[in-house]
């Protein structure tokens, strides 16, 4: 865990997910990020099976840091399926638009199309699946038993499934996520299936803490269009009790990181988050909730303020809140936008959900 925040060199810990899904290559540009910025702030990455282990080991404090999904965000902030999380976010880090990817030459057309057949979920552990049990149910449907789930021990396993026919479709999501990008540079080639439009409009009437997110064009091999899903932000959170001088010190390097990011971190900026003014909270020693500029949510700098409801974009800039009792309590009052367009790298509470069924 992570040392004093007197000592110059400080070792945090950030739990990602199993190989070959997004966490893992995002974790490794958030830490390349933080180094290049503060050298003596080590992070160590911590394989896991994703977001639903991410969340009990922060509360348990093996991780100091960890990646989440927003819809284990929204589960466990808003106590869905189990008792309210004492957890802070760090930052929102990218938009996930939940989608399949079939081969070029599969007959698969529409979500209709896939039922009944088998379908790659994502690993156990990760997010992506509680967010396609979300969108399926959203269309009142069951992942688990009107299609044939597989659940994948590492998320790398899922474009040799849909390459070599064991699975009709891989669902996924997130710009440059790397099992679309394996089957769109394939020689098969990929076609993505989305919701439609009214298929949009009855999920986001059922769960309405999703949004819609588009996918721009040129965001994978060979997809000339952009395409128009839904899905939510992901996001770094912070265990309970985490040293404020570190959370300040990341949330400064984080800053500091905007001027050049990586691909991978492209996202993770004032132009997509608004401009939060990290570097001023942290060098002021204060915290509070962060504005966005209207594509994605606020974000809170410190470990003082817990977030109890999703944050989410607003045009105001509030100042930064001094670290108090009071300051922990406090919560966001505007109101989500309902679109998010996610480029290619070169939420307040919004109704409470009711569970989807779990897969087997």
């Amino acid at each position: 865990m992570a040392t004093s925040a007197s000592a110059q060199s400080v070792k945090v810990t950030l739990g990602t997910a199993t190989p070959g899904g997004g966490f893992p290559v995002y974790g490794d540009a958030f830490i390349a990020a933080i180094k290049a910025q503060d050298p003596a702030l080590e992070i160590v990455p911590v394989n896991t099976k994703g977001s639903t282990e991410n969340v009990p080991r922060l509360e348990a404090g093996t991780l100091d840091l960890a990646l989440v999904q927003g819809e284990v965000v929204h589960e466990a902030l808003d106590g869905i399926g189990r008792p309210p999380a004492n957890l802070k976010i760090l930052t929102a880090i990218y938009p996930t638009a939940g989608m399949f990817v079939v081969r070029a030459d599969s007959p698969v057309r529409s979500i209709a199309d896939l039922k009944g057949k088998k379908i790659a979920w994502g690993a156990a552990g990760s997010g992506l699946v509680i967010l396609g049990r979300y969108v399926m149910d959203g269309l009142d449907l069951d992942a688990s038993k009107d299609f044939e789930p597989v659940l994948l021990e590492r998320a790398g396993d899922g474009p040799a499934m849909v390459l070599d026919g064991r699975v009709a479709a891989l669902w996924g999501g997130g710009t440059g996520w790397p099992g679309f990008v394996a089957v769109a540079s394939s020689q098969e080639g990929a076609r993505f299936i989305a919701p439609t439009a009214e298929e949009r409009t009855r999920i986001l009437a059922k769960h309405s803490f999703l949004k819609t997110i588009t996918q721009a064009a040129g965001s994978f091999p060979g997809q000339k269009e952009p395409i128009v899903a839904v899905g939510s932000w992901s996001f770094v959170m912070a265990r309970p009790g985490l040293d404020e001088a570190v959370v300040m010190r990341l949330a400064k390097a984080l800053h500091g990181a905007e001027a050049k990011p990586s691909p991978q971190m492209a996202e993770t900026t004032e132009e997509h988050l608004g401009r939060p003014h990290r570097a001023k909270c942290a060098a002021s020693g204060r915290s509070g909730l962060l504005p966005a500029g209207g594509t994605g949510p606020k974000v809170a700098v410190t470990s003082a303020a817990p977030v109890r409801s999703l944050p989410t974009a607003t045009h105001r800039s509030p100042p930064c809140r001094t670290t108090t009792r009071a300051a922990s309590k406090a919560k966001a009052a505007t109101a989500a936008p309902k679109t998010t367009t996610t480029a290619p790298r070169s939420s307040s509470r919004t109704g409470r959900s009711t569970r989807p069924p779990r897969m087997p």
